[in-house]
């Protein structure tokens, strides 16, 4: 079947790169540098499903009075929800070969680009960045503690800055080597993650099978009904746990043109990200209530907010700590890097290009994350997801006016040749310079409609569920202002050519 994406050309790149656009990381892509397969898309993102703070929310998700089944039906359709939405927002990326940081242009404008900018690459990242650390920290805390006892007496049982001694120890022993991977770059990562993520279902099915064990059979899982810290409405219920999964991938499925650019075909990257999300959530909504749910038979409640790490640390067999424990740290910093600490250090240095390069951006992030205490947002499960609300509270917006623009304003089409002009040329018209005034309208609008529960309780079913309430209403809004404006730029961003014509 033919290609119908739009074939960039090295001649087109040429012109770009005598207009200033020397990067290769802001460049398209042209047919030859696009080498993700379905297979490639398919394995992208089957590893980076398990981690802590996933296992973490599950738990917190079983506290809401859902039954065990009702919380797999609902992971599974998480997951769904994100394929869809991670295939929408990446067909930018996959027609053109522009990454995000493009993509995110040709909505908001060359001026305007920098907040949306600022809240994915810098705010959420550098929060995302500190909670991997600490529960990549609390593993690590584990494994030493399993290898030399008197690690975990240090201190004396005191605590500092709300974290104990160790666990303090391990937090910074953990940061400095994400920090050394983030100064260095993460580009050899990704082969990393190919080969460990058949290692995570390995690991984890085993876990699996612990837990059924433990938990005396499947039917005994299944149910299982534990102690509620609330009771709500089965819909809401569904509602808050597909926001709050769709919050996990708010800066993943916001910044998707970094990874869609790099596409064969559409059809590559919408079959293996669909297949890649929706198997790998059915699997994990299986394998994560059947072990949270069995360890809590087993041990009782989770009661660190680190959820799958206390049932580990009771375990007594030692190499099967060792080896799942390790399994954790290495995804942690594989996914760490590539996805939190790397895009801040790079955010940081397009917003401050004079005073900031990579290496201190990501000083300068990692500082940030070590200054926010972590530690504190993952206090107990529905902190994590308090917390994963909060990040989709930010991108939700950002993510509702991108595809209202591309699709419903813009027909699915932008303009490279305008795209890629030099800003500081006033000789030709610039369709993408300025300030999208619209989008910006509808952002935060969105973004104070989906915090305003947290200050007026009345309104708290808002926050509850703050990413789908943030993409609707900018989506909405931004649609509708768009509609009836009568400027014929329908992005709203100022012409200067028009301006000085006026004169």
């Amino acid at each position: 079947m033919e290609n119908l994406d739009y074939q960039v050309t090295n001649d087109d790149i040429e012109v770009y790169r005598q207009r200033g656009y020397q990067s290769e990381d802001i460049l398209p892509k042209t047919p030859n540098k696009r080498n993700m397969s379905t297979l490639n898309y398919f394995t992208l993102w089957m590893g980076s499903i398990h981690n802590i703070p996933n296992y973490a929310a599950v738990a917190g998700y079983l506290l809401l009075g859902l039954s065990s089944l009702n919380v797999i039906i609902a992971i599974t359709l998480s997951g769904l929800a994100v394929a869809l939405f991670m295939v929408i927002n990446g067909r930018a990326g996959a027609k053109y070969g522009i990454p995000f940081a493009m993509h995110l242009r040709s909505i908001y404008g060359s001026v305007g680009a920098k907040l949306p900018g600022f809240l994915r690459g810098c705010v959420a990242a550098i929060a995302w960045f500190g909670v991997q650390t600490y529960t990549g920290a609390a593993a690590l805390t584990i494994l030493v503690g399993k290898v030399w006892p008197t690690y975990l007496e240090i201190g004396g049982g005191a605590d500092i800055l709300g974290i104990s001694v160790p666990e303090l120890i391990s937090f910074v022993i953990f940061w400095i080597a994400n920090m050394a991977i983030g100064l260095g770059g993460g580009g050899t990562l990704n082969k990393f993650t190919a080969v460990l993520s058949p290692i995570i279902y390995i690991v984890f099915g085993g876990m699996t099978i612990w837990a059924i064990h433990v938990g005396g059979g499947i039917g005994n899982i299944l149910s299982y009904e534990g102690v509620q810290t609330t009771a709500v409405n089965p819909v809401f219920g569904y509602l808050v746990i597909i926001a709050s999964v769709l919050a996990v991938w708010a800066a993943p499925g916001v910044s998707v043109s970094d990874f869609t650019q790099n596409a064969k075909s559409q059809k590559d990257q919408t079959v293996g990200q669909t297949g890649s999300l929706f198997i790998g959530y059915l699997i994990f909504a299986i394998m994560s209530v059947i072990i949270i749910i069995g360890g809590t038979i087993h041990y009782g409640a989770p009661t660190s907010g680190n959820g799958v790490l206390d049932f580990i640390n009771q375990w007594d067999n030692v190499p099967a700590i060792l080896l799942t424990t390790l399994v954790f740290l290495m995804t942690t910093i594989s996914t760490n890097a590539t996805g939190n600490i790397i895009p801040a250090g790079y955010q940081l240095t397009a917003l401050f290009p004079k005073s900031i390069n990579y290496r201190k951006g990501v000083i300068i992030a990692g500082v940030i994350s070590f200054l926010i205490m972590p530690w504190r947002f993952m206090a107990d499960g529905s902190a994590i997801i308090a917390f994963l609300n909060a990040v989709g509270a930010l991108l939700g917006p950002v993510a509702g006016v991108m595809i209202a623009h591309y699709y419903f304003v813009k027909n699915q089409v932008i303009d490279l040749d305008q795209l890629y002009y030099d800003a500081e040329d006033g000789s030709v018209k610039r369709i993408y310079y300025g300030v999208n005034r619209k989008a910006y309208t509808a952002t935060i609008v969105g973004l104070i409609l989906s915090l305003i529960g947290q200050f007026i309780p009345v309104l708290s079913v808002l926050s509850d569920i703050a990413w789908i309430a943030g993409f609707v209403s900018a989506f909405t809004i931004y649609f509708v202002l768009t509609k009836l404006s009568s400027n014929e730029l329908s992005m709203g961003i100022e012409n200067n050519k028009k301006k000085e014509e006026a004169k």
